[in-house]
C-alpha cells in the first residue's frame, strides 16, 4: 500500500504554496484571535478524519457508535487521505458548515487556523499528560492540537546483512558509508535515500545534516546555512551524500515514499528511511525480511550527535457552535479509547503520551511484543533530549510558515542535485540554497 504523501507541500504537503490564501481569511501572523465561546448544543459532531487504514476506519466507527450509545449525541465521521484534509476542513469553513473536529498533518495548517480563531485552544486535554519532546508547538502557550503519533523518518537496517558482513552499527558518517558500500551486492544495494524535488526527499534525506548541528534560521529568522560557522557542515553533509550515492539504485532520482518502502520491504537495499508503516507492511507483505529490520537515528559525522527526521499528526477542535461537545468527546475518545485507536496501526502510529509506553494494554500487542526493542529505540529518540528531532518544516525559533515556504521551494533537495548530479562545489551548492531559501521566504 503506497503511503500518504504527507510532506509535499506547506499546507495539505500535496498543494503548493500558493494554495495558502484557501481560508481566505487574511492569515495575519501578528497576533492569535480570540476565539469564541459557544454553548454546547445538541446537534451531531462531524469528525474529519485523515487516516484511512481500514483498521482506523473501523475504530472510528466503534468509536462513533459508543459515544452515541453513551450519551446519545450523534458523531459523523467522514474519511479523507490526509493530504486532502485541509482543503476540506477550508472548504467547510467558506460554505459555513464546518467540521467540529479535524485532522492535520502539518503545523503550519495549525497556525494558520488559530491565527483566523478558526480552532480553540485544547490545554484542558493535553495539560493532564507528559509529552515527548518538540511535540505540542504551543503558540502564546497555547496548544491548539492533539498530536495522536509522530512519523518520526528513521533509518531501517538489515541484521541479517549486518552479521554476514561482520558489520557494526554504525555512529559517524564514514562507518555508515562503509556499511552501505559493504551491502552492495549485485542487485542488491547499499541504500536508498531520495534526492529528487520532492517530499520524500524532504523527510528523508536530511536527518544526517540535522544530526551535524546544521540549521536554517537563527532566532530572528535570518537564514543561516551558508553562516560561517554552518556552512562547512552543510558541505561536509553533501560530500556525504555524494560518497552514498553509487551505493543506491537506480531511480533514486525519482525515488518517492512508496518506493523507499517497497525497496525496504522487498530487500533490495540495506538501509532505507521510513517510519514505523515499514515493519507493518513487512509483516503483512514479506514476514522475512520483517524479522530481520532494525532501526537506527541518523548520525552526525563524528559520532558525537544523533537525529530523527521530525512527522506527526493531530486532531483539532474547530471554533464552531458545536466546541464544546466537540471537546467533549474528544476528552473521552484520548482517554478512554486512546490504545485502540493506536493499536489500529501499532508500530507506526507512535505515542506521543509517554504515559502510553508503561500501559498494559497498549504493550499487549502481538507487533509492539515482537518489535520491542526497536519500540524501545523509537521511545528513547523523543524522551532523550540530546537527539535531535527537527525538520525542514519545523525549523525557526517557533511555529511560523516560513519553514513550510522553504520545504515547499526544494531548495535543499536543489542543493543534493547540484552536487550529485551537476557536479557543483558543495560550498557553492550550500550557498545557492541558502539565497533560494531567502527568495522563499521573502
Amino acid at each position: 500500500m503506497k503511503p500518504i504523501d504527507k510532506r509535499a507541500g506547506l499546507l495539505t504537503r500535496r498543494q503548493t504554496i500558493q494554495g495558502i490564501g484557501g481560508v481566505g481569511l487574511g492569515l495575519s501572523v501578528s497576533g492569535l484571535a480570540a476565539p469564541a465561546v459557544h454553548a454546547q448544543s445538541k446537534r451531531p459532531i462531524r469528525f474529519l478524519n485523515g487516516e484511512t487504514g481500514k483498521d482506523t476506519l473501523a475504530f472510528f466507527a466503534m468509536a462513533a457508535k459508543l459515544y452515541e450509545e453513551k450519551t446519545g449525541t450523534e458523531v459523523i465521521i467522514d474519511s479523507v487521505p490526509l493530504g486532502e484534509a485541509f482543503t476540506k476542513l477550508t472548504n467547510g469553513i467558506r460554505s459555513g458548515t464546518p467540521y467540529d473536529i479535524g485532522t492535520t498533518g502539518f503545523i503550519g495548517q495549525v497556525l494558520l487556523l488559530a491565527e483566523e480563531g478558526h480552532i480553540v485552544p485544547v490545554n484542558e486535554i493535553t495539560d493532564q499528560y507528559e509529552w515527548g519532546n518538540n511535540i505540542l508547538f504551543p503558540i502564546d502557550e497555547k496548544v491548539y492540537w492533539y498530536p495522536f503519533d509522530y512519523n518520526l523518518a528513521l533509518i531501517y537496517y538489515r541484521k541479517d546483512l549486518y552479521e554476514k558482513a561482520g558489520l557494526s552499527v554504525p555512529t559517524t558518517w564514514d562507518q555508515f558509508a562503509t556499511n552501505c558500500e559493504a551491502t552492495v551486492e549485485g542487485r542488491q544495494k547499499g541504500c536508498l535515500f531520495p534526492i529528487g524535488s520532492n517530499g520524500a526527499t524532504n523527510w528523508m534525506s536530511f536527518g544526517f545534516m540535522w544530526a551535524e548541528g546544521v540549521e536554517l534560521f537563527d532566532n530572528q529568522w535570518n537564514v543561516i546555512l551558508d553562516s560561517p560557522e554552518l556552512a562547512p557542515k552543510a558541505a561536509a553533509y553533501l560530500d556525504f551524500m555524494a560518497r552514498l550515492y553509487p551505493t543506491m539504485p537506480t531511480g533514486s532520482l525519482q525515488a518517492s515514499y512508496g518506493d523507499v518502502l517497497s525497496n525496504v520491504v522487498a530487500g533490495t537495499v540495506a538501509h532505507g528511511a521510513y517510519a514505523g508503516r515499514v515493519i507493518e507492511s513487512a509483516e503483512r507483505d514479506n514476514p522475512e525480511i520483517a524479522a530481520q529490520l532494525d532501526v537506527m537515528p541518523y548520525m552526525d559525522s563524528t559520532g558525537s550527535r544523533t537525529a530523527a527526521n521530525h512527522g506527526y499528526d493531530g486532531w483539532m477542535v474547530m471554533n464552531t457552535d458545536n466546541s464544546s461537545a466537540a471537546m467533549e468527546f474528544m476528552n473521552w475518545m484520548t482517554s478512554e479509547l486512546i490504545v485502540d485507536f493506536l493499536h489500529t496501526a501499532p508500530v507506526h502510529f507512535q505515542p506521543t503520551r509517554l504515559d502510553i509506553y508503561d500501559n498494559d494494554r497498549w504493550r499487549d500487542n502481538a507487533l509492539i511484543k515482537k518489535h520491542s526493542g526497536m519500540i524501545e529505540t523509537m521511545r528513547g529518540l523523543i524522551t532523550d533530549e540530546s537527539v535531535v528531532v527537527t525538520s525542514i518544516d519545523t525549523q525557526g525559533p517557533n511555529p511560523d510558515v516560513r519553514p513550510g515556504k522553504v520545504f515547499e521551494s526544494f531548495a535543499l533537495p536543489e542543493m543534493l542535485q547540484n552536487k550529485i548530479l551537476r557536479g557543483m562545489d558543495s560550498d557553492e551548492a550550500v550557498s545557492a540554497a541558502a539565497e533560494k531559501i531567502r527568495q522563499a521566504v521573502g
